[in-house]
């Protein structure tokens, strides 16, 4: 009987270095000339490398912004461990509040959300991932995976998105104040 294997992907190398190329050309020119003006052939001549090399690895530009934008975040970083839910939901709300006050990471988020469709994207699925650990780490009644979602990750990146001036330094510890009060029943909940 004969099965049938993929190639894997090389991680080094040539690859190595076109991935890199390519993601650092596509930060610099969002930077220099925002989302709406980035094409592919922009990229891929900052780049160095033939636009073939972008479309065979990512199939379009929404795609290869969706993967630059997860990339941004990194899910093997390692994530805040105070001993606390609410120790640990704060530091990591600070840090993707951090992460979206850059105008790059910003731009990025709203070019990744503007493909996402009906499908959950790589930076929310990493984002989830980060949620569902939290929760498991320190159990708490009522406050799920899916809350810290809504009361966390969506007003951060709806900021993000569409008020990016509002993020400040205040930002990730009054909403997952909102998080403890709405816990305990309180539904004043402001994004």
């Amino acid at each position: 009987m004969e099965t049938k294997t993929q190639p894997a992907r090389r991680t080094g190398g040539r690859s190595a270095l076109v991935l890199g190329a390519v993601k650092r050309a596509t930060e610099e020119l969002i930077e220099e000339k925002g989302r709406e003006r980035l094409t592919v052939p922009m990229i891929a001549d900052r780049a160095g490398v033939n636009p073939t090399s972008i479309y065979r690895r990512w199939g379009d530009l929404a795609s290869l912004i969706n993967d630059i934008a997860t990339y941004r975040l990194d899910p093997e970083r390692p994530l805040p461990e105070s001993g606390t839910l609410r120790g640990d939901l704060s530091g990591w709300a600070r840090e993707i509040v951090q992460h979206y006050r850059n105008p790059v990471n910003a731009a990025l988020l709203r070019g990744g959300a503007a493909v996402a469709g009906d499908r959950e994207s790589d930076c929310m699925r990493n984002r989830r991932a980060e949620a569902t650990l939290f929760v498991e780490r320190h159990p708490e009644p009522e406050v799920t995976a899916d809350a810290v979602i809504d009361h966390l990750v969506a007003p951060i990146a709806y900021r993000a998105i569409f008020m990016p001036w509002t993020l400040d330094d205040g930002t990730a510890d009054r909403l997952v104040s909102e998080l403890f009060a709405d816990r305990s029943g309180s539904r004043n909940l402001q994004i």
